[in-house]
């Protein structure tokens, strides 16, 4: 197991999978416990960190009930019980603040060893270890978290030292301005921002930053600068050159001069020009017999991210001697292959492949490259006519790293000339960017893909690399320019729209010289035109973000430009299986796209990155196959879903579960197909089909939008033969919206066409929602003999959904044990079929009872039972909904904070999943907690608020309706009571 404590506690089984913990108190415990794993923790040191100062009464049992709250969830040997206390039996490497804490005293030895590569590898995964605030559960660990919180930043400032000293200074500026911003007193951020200001070419700035710090340090504490921050002030007036970026990393060194402009020094210190020998066939040496570094020019941007794949390609260059860069057009293969280059010692000839055309010598190209003339003599020792043989004779005992950038439309000579080099010249080595690997056996390939994006919420967006590389590209053509919390949703929107790709958002970022980022994110349905201007010195393809793309469309031959453009229809990649089905192309072209990075692969399943799906849906509008391709798209989809749909309430429903989360962005993409071009039936089908899975997963609010549209296609009465998927279509879009005077005369209509007594016969998922739409019958009796008088007719589904309906009639009509017995037959059912979320419904059906019943233990005990089922099903709805009913049952039992907790993480799940009854539920009960400590302001905000989210016209949410009108007319009696008494 991992213990992560760096965030919200968590732990991590063997399988990689969270183990579900429990309450907060239980994750503050394994907190306090992981934090000294393997040594005992007096029970005092426990109880100081859950309750503080003031434990309550008891704490004694209370701590003892966490403890085996914890040896449940992890097992009983891991939590060990000593007479001094408890102990996690872990080994500390498995907790992430020890690991933290070791790879940050490790990189600060490196980095004071002057090993910054393995400093700034050691920092960089020790700080991803951070999730959030750490010790997040515990709420009486202050002195703890703030050392901690000391160590992070303490390795955040040695690893900006680190990227200073590999010369990544325009790297870390926008960072540095935030970390000296939070963190004013500190000296050392101060100085570094200056250092990065400096070696990026901004004195004047650097200077600025030193002003800014002296004020700061005098006005808060009446001092002036330290040792550290004055020396850098007078090593930036001096203009000292330490303070430039380190050679081979960004600055221009005397062996890294431009091709064509080669010198060098002769043995008697004279200067001489590249040109070769009378023969023209060895290449141009230097005075020590040294190729040297041919074609490398220096950088003028920063080099960011990358720090994976550059240790990659040099553990391979090492390794091996044919090393390919792969990916897809502007992904960064060539800036990241001379990064590399610049951290190896010895000979290096960069040759540029892109001027030369289809078919090209490559040959040739790497001579010139190199310096070697065409020969003024010929014959048998100089064989003219072959290029390559010269090559060979030219290199033959050379130690040389050849690096042929951009192969892809040359692929097969570059392929074939590397294989010559290699067999016949035993010291040379190539490194080849490509769009697709160059096949010769020993090749090593490292694949380039976007840069990472942040995740949605991400505390520190700077973390990502595709953030501080618009960051740093947008500073240099608008001075001042920073990602903060105010700009950094609009970057990560732009970045993510961009799918990562560095050519794009660097075009992307220049627009900034003339535009808002605001503006910018607006425009990027329209990318190909808006980032249609990029350097000038550029090649022509790197020029705009369009002739990248269309660069790698045109070396496709007619089958694989037929299968690319009708990828795009797929919104989330394709299987193989679906591509051929609708596309109409053999798998074996899907490969082959693959191979060429038009699409990538990710566990199975072929997806296009989003700028180049959108120029191959420019082209199947040219080509007039829209409408076709989309056609067969939904058509397929509507098979899968049907298929789907008849599993997913089985033994296999996790699986297929599974399945549809892949094609759940395809399935909306079909829908909404449909409703927009007319396709009425289509669209109807392809919902009723997909109803239920969205339902569990919680994507109510997306399902309802969906069957809105659907139903503006569809005529005020339900087509005929279809009402089955009309009356799940109307109840979908019901469930989360208001009805309008249309939707409630279609709500009136299904009354009709589908009394009480109906059994759905195609549509298995409208048995659920039509008793929660229509509430329950006047009489058990009648409940309880239509499953009887339906037996033959009814799946083994609508069976078990049948038990636990006659149940919550029975427990509607107060006969507990019935409705006992119901539930019991009901849950056995759903166990056989091994069908989770009808067991959830179950277990909150007996928890109500127990509830009802004053039985509040068990109450709770059930419902984490719901809880737990639904979390492992990914129920989302169902799993707000246990977490109200085991906090109703928690305030019952005394434990208000608790109760409290669970409202509230209901709450916040709830909305964003737009479970309006749920949504309410949870205001209800914070209603009745604040109405219980007398806070009655808040309780009448609580209860009103659950009121209006209410959904109306709803059996199922009735109970909660009554609930919030009750505890108002409670609150308003004890509102009037204290009027009275003041």
């Amino acid at each position: 197991m991992r213990f992560e404590i760096l965030g919200p506690a968590r732990v991590l089984g063997e399988d990689g999978a969270p183990v579900p913990l429990g309450g907060p108190r239980v994750r503050a415990l394994l907190a306090l416990l992981a934090l000294d794993a393997g040594r005992v923790v007096g029970a005092d040191r426990l109880i100081d960190g859950l309750y503080g100062e003031r434990p309550p009464e008891g704490v004694a049992n209370a701590l003892q009930s966490q403890v085996s709250r914890l040896r449940r969830a992890l097992g009983r040997e891991r939590v060990e019980f000593h007479p001094a206390g408890y102990l996690l039996a872990a080994d500390p490497e498995d907790v992430d603040a020890r690991r933290f804490t070791r790879l940050a005293a490790e990189a600060r030895t490196a980095l004071a060893a002057g090993d910054t590569l393995r400093a700034a590898g050691l920092l960089h995964d020790a700080l991803a270890l951070w999730r959030g605030a750490p010790l997040a559960d515990v709420p009486h660990a202050e002195p703890v978290v703030a050392a901690l919180e000391e160590l992070r930043l303490a390795a955040v400032e040695d690893r900006v030292q680190a990227d200073l000293e590999l010369g990544r200074h325009r790297e870390v500026v926008a960072e540095l301005r935030q970390l000296t911003a939070a963190h004013p007193l500190r000296e050392r951020p101060h100085a570094q921002l200056m250092r990065a200001l400096y070696g990026s070419g901004r004195q004047a700035e650097a200077l600025t930053a030193y002003e800014r710090a002296r004020r700061v340090l005098d006005d808060e504490l009446g001092i002036d600068p330290g040792p550290e921050l004055s020396a850098t002030h007078l090593a930036v007036l001096r203009g000292d050159p330490s303070l430039w970026p380190s050679p081979g990393v960004g600055a221009r060194r005397p062996d890294m001069v431009p091709a064509g402009d080669v010198s060098w020094t002769g043995p008697g210190g004279e200067e001489a020009r590249a040109g070769g020998s009378s023969t023209g066939e060895r290449p141009v040496l230097d005075g020590g017999g040294r190729l040297g570094r041919r074609g490398l020019r220096a950088q003028l941007t920063s080099f960011v991210g990358r720090a994976e794949e550059l240790r990659q390609v040099g553990a391979y260059l090492r390794e091996a001697r044919l090393v390919t860069l792969v990916g897809a057009g502007g992904a960064g293969k060539t800036r990241l292959a001379l990064e590399a280059v610049g951290r190896t010692d010895g000979d290096v000839c960069f040759v540029q492949l892109d001027p030369l055309a289809a078919g090209g010598d490559v040959a040739k190209a790497v001579l010139a490259a190199l310096g070697v003339r065409d020969p003024l003599l010929s014959g048998p020792e100089w064989p003219n006519g072959d290029p390559a043989a010269r090559l060979v004779a030219a290199l033959a005992g050379r130690d040389l790293l050849l690096v042929l950038d951009n192969c892809e439309h040359v692929v097969e000579a570059a392929a074939e000339l590397a294989d010559a080099l290699l067999a016949a010249c035993a010291a040379v080595r190539v490194l080849a960017t490509s769009r697709e690997a160059l096949g010769i056996t020993g090749e090593r390939v490292v694949p380039v893909a976007p840069l990472g994006l942040p995740r949605p919420g991400a505390a520190d967006p700077l973390g990502s690399a595709a953030i501080r590389l618009f960051a740093d590209r947008a500073a240099a053509v608008r001075p001042g320019f920073a990602v903060d919390e105010g700009n950094a949703a609009a970057v990560a929107g732009v970045c993510r729209a961009l799918d990562g790709l560095p050519l794009a958002i660097e075009l992307a970022a220049a627009r900034l010289r003339t535009m808002s980022l605001d503006d910018l994110a607006a425009r990027l349905d329209d990318r190909f035109r808006l980032l249609a201007k990029g350097s000038r010195t550029a090649l022509p393809r790197h020029q705009t973000l369009r002739g990248v793309v269309a660069w790698s469309w045109d070396l496709l031959d007619e089958d694989e430009q037929r299968l690319a453009r009708r990828m795009a229809v797929f919104a989330g990649g394709a299987t193989p299986e679906a591509a051929e089905r609708v596309c109409g192309v053999p798998e074996e072209t899907l490969f082959a796209l693959a191979d060429k990075s038009l699409v990538e692969v990710v566990d199975g399943r072929y997806r296009m990155l989003q700028t180049i799906r959108a120029f191959c849906a420019e082209r199947l509008a040219e080509a007039g196959e829209v409408a076709r391709v989309r056609k067969a798209h939904a058509a397929y989809y509507l098979e899968f879903a049907l298929t789907a749909d008849r599993h997913v309430r089985g033994a296999e429903q996790l699986a297929w579960l599974a399945r549809l989360d892949e094609e759940s962005g395809d399935l909306d993409a079909a829908v909404r197909w449909a409703a927009e071009t007319g396709h009425a039936e289509l669209g109807l089908r392809l919902l009723a089909a997909a109803a239920c899975y969205w339902w569990m997963r919680g994507h109510r609010l997306t399902c309802a939008e969906l069957a809105l549209a659907v139903l503006s296609s569809v005529p005020a009465r339900a087509p005929e033969g279809l009402v089955e998927e009309y009356a799940m279509c109307v109840l979908v879009a019901a469930w989360v919206h208001e009805p309008d005077p249309a939707l409630r005369a279609r709500l009136a209509e299904l009354r009709r066409l589908l009394p009480l007594d109906y059994l759905p016969s195609r549509v298995e998922f409208l048995t659920l929602l039509l008793p929660m739409f229509a509430g329950p019958p006047d009489s058990a009796e009648w409940a309880r003999d239509l499953p009887t008088a339906a037996e033959g007719s009814m799946t083994p589904w609508s069976r078990a959904l049948s038990h636990c309906g006659v149940a919550l009639v029975e427990q509607f009509a107060g006969r507990t044990e019935e409705a006992k017995a119901g539930f019991t037959r009901a849950l056995a059912a759903f166990r056989e079929l091994g069908e989770r979320w009808g067991t959830t419904l179950v277990l909150t059906g007996l928890g109500d009872l127990a509830f009802r019943e004053g039985d509040y233990v068990a109450a709770y005990e059930l419902a984490g039972q719901a809880l737990e089922t639904a979390r492992e099903l990914g129920a989302v709805p169902d799993m707000a909904e246990s977490l109200c009913r085991r906090a109703d049952a928690a305030a019952r039992l005394g434990r208000p904070e608790e109760a409290r907790a669970g409202y509230e993480r209901a709450d916040e799940v709830a909305r964003r999943i737009a479970s309006n009854e749920t949504t309410a539920r949870a205001q209800a009960g914070l209603g009745e907690l604040a109405t219980a400590r007398g806070d009655l302001a808040e309780a009448r905000a609580r209860l009103e608020q659950g009121l209006a989210e209410c959904p109306p016209g709803w059996y199922s949410a009735e109970d909660v309706r009554d609930r919030l009108l009750s505890d108002l007319e409670a609150l308003g009696r004890l509102e009037r009571g204290r009027a009275g008494r003041e």
